[in-house]
């Protein structure tokens, strides 16, 4: 969809992309404490209350149910304090496919309203771990794993929507599918940044109900954020406070004023990430992408 369907550029909407109700708002959530020790209960309470006095989110989003035993923290964490929780399975090998699949199994059924669903894979295509055809059976197969109680989906970036390479996926029928689009991976200067990523989502929206129908998959914004610290750099895209805070207002909000549901990523700075150089030669931190804090505190206000 070209940027000028989009509302807040004061034109016309695509009738696809209308909704008269506000959307959902999500985070993605780490599974370690600042300091890369495994999240506990306690940490998960604490994370679920810095989320609920800061913003109207309600739901969580994982990468894998094993890693650091998340599944068995996280989910009676989520109960005590009304949040849901998407669990997710790394499909990309069979040992960690198989140990999220077996701590979803052993956790899930006893916490299923905690459960919003399960993602399959996070960018599997993106990467070209899986053809759509592989991926859809990974989905179809962990649907029957888990006796067709949960939600079964996927997350994967907007131009393997866009493109058809996730085709076989979108008529396989998931529940629902992720769309992660990052203004800041695109190279876009802040000022484009939201248009950016408000015509990437919207690429992949529309090619997906072309193949599928209108609204017959539950469509998200799976990722999109922008780091806080200035030191991050890629192209145009230049990282820190006060650009963070124009994406969240331009983008996030808006997305969520129109009426679409969208997860941030992330929920807190991870520090214990190591540093790293992105392809451009220009350091790529991956520790400040939070809207909070690695303490829980706000770097700027989190409700539209």
């Amino acid at each position: 969809m070209k940027l000028s369907t989009f509302a807040p550029l004061a034109l016309s909407v695509a009738p696809s992309l209308v909704s008269a109700a506000t959307g959902s708002l999500g985070f993605a959530l780490g599974t370690k404490n600042a300091d890369g020790s495994c999240k506990a209960q306690k940490d998960y309470e604490a994370d679920f209350d810095a989320i609920s006095a800061n913003t109207p989110a309600k739901v969580v989003r994982g990468y894998s149910a094993s890693d650091c035993n998340s599944a068995q923290y996280i989910l009676p964490a989520a109960k005590s304090k009304n949040f849901q929780v998407v669990l997710g399975i790394w499909p990309d090998v069979d040992t960690s496919y198989n140990a999220d699949l077996s701590a979803i199994t052993k956790n899930a059924p006893n916490y299923a309203d905690q459960v919003w669903g399960i993602t399959v894979g996070s960018e599997t295509l993106y990467r070209g771990n899986f053809t759509g055809a592989q991926l859809a059976a990974k989905m179809s197969a962990v649907k029957t794993a888990t006796g067709g109680k949960f939600k079964i989906g996927t997350a994967d970036s907007w131009n393997k929507y866009a493109d058809g390479t996730a085709d076989a996926v979108i008529k396989s029928g998931p529940d629902f599918l992720f769309i992660n689009a990052f203004g800041f991976w695109q190279g876009a200067a802040i000022a484009n940044a939201s248009h950016t990523y408000f015509d990437d989502i919207s690429q992949s929206f529309n090619h997906i109900e072309s193949i599928a129908g209108t609204g017959k998959i539950e469509l998200w914004t799976g990722e999109t954020g922008w780091p806080t610290t200035d030191q991050t750099k890629y192209e145009a895209a230049v990282g820190g406070v006060s650009n963070a805070q124009t994406f969240y207002t331009s983008g996030i909000c808006s997305m969520l004023n129109y009426g679409y549901n969208a997860f941030y990523f992330e929920a807190f700075d991870e520090p214990w990430k190591p540093a790293s150089i992105g392809l451009n030669g220009q350091p790529a931190d991956e520790t400040h992408w939070g809207a909070m804090n690695a303490d829980r505190t706000t770097k700027f206000p989190l409700k539209c």
